[in-house]
């Protein structure tokens, strides 16, 4: 097995997705474009994925890292209406552009324009939500586009089965279509029931931070694989446990939560560069495989399915948000909504890294091998443009859009102060901890440690309302962005020593190890205690 293209195709990913850091372009686009002009450079070999392997790779790690990211309290209070979206509106959509591609595309099938319809109607909220964190979106809105796009994608996925074994000719039926459905969304939520206590105390009690994240990166595809052995939904089984053990995550070793974060921030960064650079790499194929769809029809066509997955998805929104309003247990329990909310949701449709590997999952053959997918180059094609023309047309214009409607800003101050509010109730709670111990003769301390441990305190409680002080006139630095940058310039003047040290073999490699670690440690509190 050669497994230099998939050397090259991960290292070059992640160094053009680091690069488009540095410039306005955003990174999808960036990776497309280059994986497009890769791709006739002679040499380069072909990247294809086995269908059989595309969602149970890519799926369950990119689902588990933005569920455990997510607020299982704040996703449990706009339930209604990311259910509308996750559930409704994906299967409005399936049919939506499924029906509009049928009547567009000559000779198409319904039930291959169906696994087209599936295909594109997830939208994947990530670039959304890191936009509306940006630009300060109320809460609401960015829980509900969050909440959306770690549940749609099982509707999708389940619609997308049911159109694909009718095309491949295993038969399937209204019934049996909401059968299916059924049995994947409750078998999936059992299965991540069933999961999410035992494989919380497994983590709990491992006791190694390693092997804690071992089993952290093989819990997503051990709930996915669980939930698929029955049939169920392996997206909802992973969605389900992410969420619980995002929830319960206080009660991992710290170390764990460091370690944690890190890995997985890596994961899904290799994971969405590699699929978007995958586009550039094998849209010529595709091209070539498009036949009598080929040159300005396809074009038009691609046009036509981008606006139809715009127009669609304002057609359920603004219904869905205010029709609810006619019953008075809904006025009752939930605040009048304004005009600006439905105007962002619905822009915020862009799809991304779950229609793609949806996309790249259709089989290659049909009838045990005997005859090539049909139309599966078609469907490829116009889920590429469909990603592209909503990663550019809405992800450029969504910033702007959102500061046009003048959102009410939230209020920095008020939120440092229930932060600081906070600090000082658990602060307090500590030191009456602290002093219970210090009173008990096993935990006697020599008075300089003791009121080292004091001072810990006291700087993190007063660390959170100096941010509410004015600014330097001078350097224009706030308080803790001057604690901050001398905290780092102390820990750099010692880490320096270390290693004139080292050099001087004073100290060894493995003492220099064990010096650095709890420097940089102590530079990783500093920063966070200031941020």
């Amino acid at each position: 097995m050669d497994v230099m293209p998939l050397l090259l195709l991960v290292a070059g990913s992640a160094a053009i997705a680091a690069a488009a850091r540095r410039t306005p372009v955003p990174a999808p686009l960036l990776l497309v474009a280059v994986g497009l002009v890769v791709s006739y450079v002679p040499g380069v070999p072909d990247y294809t994925l086995d269908p059989d392997v595309v969602l149970p790779l890519l799926l369950p790690p990119l689902l588990y890292t933005s569920a455990t990211d997510s607020s299982y309290l704040d996703l449990r209070a706009q339930m209604r209406p990311v259910a509308l979206l996750s559930v409704g509106y994906v299967l409005f959509a399936t049919f939506a552009v499924g029906w509009a591609a049928y009547l567009l595309v000559p000779g198409l099938p319904l039930t291959a324009a169906l696994v087209l319809g599936a295909v594109v109607a997830p939208p994947d909220a990530v670039a959304a939500t890191a936009v509306a964190r940006r630009v300060g979106l109320p809460s609401r809105i960015t829980t509900i586009l969050q909440g959306e796009s770690l549940l749609n994608d099982a509707t999708a996925i389940t619609a997308y089965k049911v159109a694909l074994a009718v095309v491949v000719g295993e038969g399937a039926s209204w019934a049996g279509g909401i059968e299916e459905f059924l049995v994947a969304s409750v078998g999936g939520t059992a299965v991540g029931l069933i999961l999410m206590a035992p494989l919380h105390w497994l983590r709990t009690h491992l006791k190694e931070p390693l092997l804690q994240n071992t089993l952290s990166l093989l819990i997503p595809f051990v709930a996915y694989a669980a939930a698929e052995q029955f049939h169920a939904s392996g997206v909802i089984a992973v969605v389900v446990v992410a969420l619980y053990l995002g929830h319960r995550a206080w009660e991992v070793d710290f170390a764990t939560r460091l370690q944690e974060e890190a890995v997985w921030k890596m994961v899904a960064f290799v994971l969405e560069s590699a699929v978007f650079a995958l586009i550039g790499l094998q849209l010529p194929v595709v091209l070539k495989g498009l036949g009598d769809y080929e040159g300005a029809d396809a074009a038009w066509y691609a046009v036509a399915l981008f606006l139809v997955a715009v127009v669609v998805r304002f057609l359920w929104v603004y219904p869905a948000t205010f029709l609810p309003r006619l019953s008075a247990r809904v006025r009752a329990r939930e605040a009048n909504p304004t005009w600006r909310g439905p105007i962002v949701i619905g822009w915020a449709g862009m799809r991304g890294v779950v229609s793609l590997a949806i996309a790249f999952s259709i089989p290659l053959t049909v009838d045990d091998g005997e005859a090539p997918f049909p139309y599966r180059n078609l469907i490829l094609f116009l889920t590429f443009t469909t990603v592209i023309g909503t990663l550019v047309v809405q992800g450029l214009t969504l910033p702007p859009l959102i500061r046009l409607l003048k959102f009410p800003e939230p209020d920095p101050q008020a939120a440092t102060l229930a932060e600081a509010n906070a600090q000082a109730q658990a602060s307090r709670v500590a030191e009456e901890r602290l002093d219970a111990l210090l009173a008990d003769e096993r935990n006697t301390l020599p008075p300089p440690l003791a009121d080292r441990l004091h001072s810990v305190l006291e700087r993190r409680r007063n660390a959170v309302w100096e941010r509410l002080g004015q600014v330097n006139p001078i350097t224009g630095e706030t308080v803790d962005d001057t604690y901050r940058r001398l905290s780092r310039e102390m820990i750099s003047a010692e880490r320096e020593m270390f290693v004139r040290l080292r050099d001087g073999r004073y100290i060894d490699d493995e003492m220099l190890r064990t010096l650095l670690r709890r420097l940089d440690l102590e530079e990783a509190a500093a920063y966070r205690e200031t941020t």
